[in-house]
Order: structure tokens, then sequence, then C-alpha cells
């Protein structure tokens, strides 16, 4: 089975059409809602963003579980690490 069918996530978060920095600004305040050890889903459609996320979480702490591209649109699941 995936990890991806075994990881529940508790927020979405649509930032389709937004371009750096919002994708990453409203990340963290998403991140704010849930609690330590739940994910969040980020889709957008900034290609910068797949840097940027990966910065991100470096930066933060927070686990990034995966990243993937579907037709020009962009898929990150994050872990809340603190």
């Amino acid at each position: 089975m995936s990890e991806e069918l075994d990881t529940p996530i508790h927020l979405s978060l649509d930032v389709k059409g937004l371009n750096c920095p919002l994708p990453i600004l409203k990340t963290k305040k998403a991140l704010q809602e849930i609690m330590i050890g739940q994910v969040l889903e980020v889709f957008t459609t900034d290609p910068g963003s797949v840097p940027d996320f990966h910065a991100f979480c470096r930066q933060t702490g927070h686990d990034l579980l995966k990243s993937t591209e579907v037709n020009a649109s962009y898929r990150f699941l994050i872990r809340k690490s603190k």
C-alpha cells in the first residue's frame, strides 16, 4: 500500500494561479490551523513553487512527504512538525 493512501489529509489548500511568494505565505498560514503531525495538501500552478516548497520545508522543519506534478499543476503533502 502506498504511503499516500496511509496518510490522511487534514487540510487542503488550493493556491492555483498565485505566484511567489503567495503560495508559501498562504501555506504558512494554513499550517497554523492544523496540529503537529497532521498533513496539509497544497495545490499550485507556479513552477517556482517546487524549489520554494522544498526550501520552505527545509528551513521550517516541516516534512515534505510528497511533491508531484500533474498537467502543469503541482501537489505537495506537508506534515506539520512544530
